[in-house]
């Protein structure tokens, strides 16, 4: 029953928690280029839990900050609205989604680690390539959150999702596409409905949808698609956590041609990635 599966993943998908006001209220504000720190610090002020957070998050060692910061309006200045707007969405959403009990199909530490190896590989990436500081955690974000849709395929159609993930193992094919043939949906359409349930749109949404079809994607944030799509495939490779993917899918040439990112390079980034990961475990910690 294809069609019926779709239907219970929109059921699961509609039935979700929505982010909260305040997250909305901070993504609205931070596409207005005129947005100050105060702008931003007076939308999260209203929400007392998120602010503790992302102060928590400011402060840890992900950041290495000399000084302790207690002041959200400094933390804005300090790390860029950008930043914090990422911080805060990012929270939100592992919030929303980081719960155990749903969790039957793919182990959720497993899930996780993957998730954050893919988020700290894609910021290196970007951090090689050049990109200015205040947008490298978009970079994280958007690897962090590119499975998002294998939580509605693994608590709404667990045992369909272990069956996909028995053909994948069996044919030795991509997870994606086991999920299509066994259950008419793969994770990064499911991750586009969470999306855009949730109001995300941008570079963050993008990777969710397009990290397995970076040939297809002509937006104009194709440099962190791309940093996802090839920090997906080095996570699995290097089999650190566990995504349900024991066979990606080889990129094609061109993509490393177009991140202007050697293959070779990822060869040498085995101790950063490892040490980055320590780092961000935060953001596991924060619920």
């Amino acid at each position: 029953m294809p069609g019926n599966n779709i239907q219970k993943i929109r059921g699961y998908i509609v039935s979700m928690p929505s982010l909260p006001t305040t997250v909305a209220k901070v993504m609205e504000i931070c596409n207005n280029p005129k947005t100050s720190p105060t702008d931003l610090d007076k939308v999260i002020a209203l929400d007392p839990v998120l602010m503790g957070k992302v102060l928590k998050l400011i402060n840890s060692a992900y950041y290495g900050l000399q000084n302790q910061v207690t002041s959200l309006v400094r933390a804005i200045i300090m790390l860029g609205v950008n930043t914090v707007k990422n911080l805060a969405l990012s929270t939100a959403i592992l919030d929303r989604l980081a719960d155990k009990s749903g969790f039957r199909a793919l182990n959720m530490e497993g899930f996780w680690r993957h998730s954050l190896c893919v988020g700290v590989v894609a910021k290196l990436i970007a951090k090689k390539k050049g990109v200015e500081a205040q947008r490298l955690d978009e970079f994280f974000a958007a690897g962090l959150l590119h499975d998002i849709g294998k939580i509605p395929l693994n608590n709404a159609l667990s045992e369909e999702y272990v069956r996909a993930m028995g053909l994948a193992d069996r044919e030795r094919i991509p997870i994606h596409l086991a999920e299509k043939r066994s259950i008419d949906i793969d994770h990064a359409e499911a991750g586009s409905m969470i999306a855009e349930a949730w109001h995300l749109d941008g570079p963050i949404a993008d990777a969710i949808r397009f990290h397995h079809d970076v040939g297809l994607y002509e937006g104009k944030n194709a440099d962190i698609v791309m940093a996802v799509a090839v920090a997906d495939y080095y996570a699995n490779r290097e089999g650190i956590g566990f995504s349900g993917c024991l066979y990606p899918e080889k990129l094609p040439p061109e993509v490393f041609e177009r991140l202007r990112v050697p293959k070779a390079w990822l060869e040498e980034i085995d101790a950063a990635v490892a040490a980055e990961i320590e780092k961000a475990s935060v953001f596991l910690k924060i619920k």
